[in-house]
């Protein structure tokens, strides 16, 4: 797994190059995730139109009119929603953001358990699961070029998007997890910028309001294993979620591999 370098664009990373379980590595420049696009520099999107194919965008209608996503010519940009209504601290919309703020800034236990709950219905909502099988139905068409999947911060609807392409690839769960928590290198100054922004809004002085932004605004491991536990309540393990929870059939898995694993000598 490897960054790719943009102006503006920081939490853009390519997996090729991950080793899953059977030794086999993730084909590079075929699967990218990403934050928000919209905020890229020129050079950003004439480099990323070139990388690409499709660009899956999973934010709100609301984050979409705010910053919408560039026009690349060649690339087809497809909408497909997680989360129905705004929900604090993972769409990144002004009211949303406004809402996080008001509902739990100097509640750190409650800002921390309001994203595992959040993480909770990625796995158990409906609608969470019908937008991400049909992005994997995406992955499973042949493309020239790369598919890029974002949201706003790229952590969260992104990151359990990516949580569960690894998981069809065989990657284990420290690579999984580790993949996901490298999500706050890359966006820790805009973490400080959202923190900033709500004291200089509120003149709030409160310590634990700064620690309650970053539950809400980070990637935690916390969230992760709530997802992980509830695909186990629900489901039993995630291969069982993959079967059920979102429909994949056993040859769908397998084209997946075949498509995007190759031997690591290879690479």
């Amino acid at each position: 797994m490897k960054k790719i370098e943009f102006e503006q664009l920081n939490n853009t990373r390519d997996l090729g190059g991950i080793v899953v379980q059977d030794g086999s590595t993730i084909v590079p420049d075929r699967l990218i995730r990403s934050g928000r696009l919209g905020i890229g520099s020129e050079s950003d999107i004439k480099r990323m139109g070139e990388l690409v194919s499709v660009v899956v965008d999973f934010r709100s209608d609301n984050e979409r009119s705010e910053t919408p996503d560039p026009d690349m010519p060649g690339v087809e940009n497809i909408h497909i929603p997680i989360i129905d209504d705004l929900a604090a601290g993972v769409s990144r919309d002004q009211k949303s953001d406004e809402e996080a703020f008001m509902m739990l800034a100097n509640d750190p236990d409650g800002a921390l358990e309001y994203m595992c709950r959040t993480y909770e219905g990625f796995v158990a909502s409906e609608s969470a699961r019908k937008g991400y099988r049909q992005f994997v139905d995406l992955l499973l068409d042949d493309r020239d070029k790369a598919v890029l999947w974002h949201c706003t911060a790229g952590k969260d609807r992104a990151g359990f998007a990516t949580v569960i392409v690894l998981e069809i690839l065989g990657a284990d769960r420290d690579t999984i997890t580790q993949n996901y928590l490298r999500t706050n290198e890359l966006i820790e100054d805009d973490i400080q910028r959202m923190i900033g922004m709500f004291f200089r809004m509120t003149g709030a002085a409160d310590p634990n309001t700064g620690v309650a932004l970053k539950h809400m605004f980070s990637a935690r491991k916390e969230y992760l294993e709530a997802a992980y536990d509830m695909v186990e309540k629900l489901y039993g393990d995630f291969g069982i979620f993959l079967n059920e929870g979102l429909g994949l059939r056993d040859e769908d898995i397998s084209k997946m591999r075949e498509m995007y694993l190759v031997p690591s000598r290879i690479i």
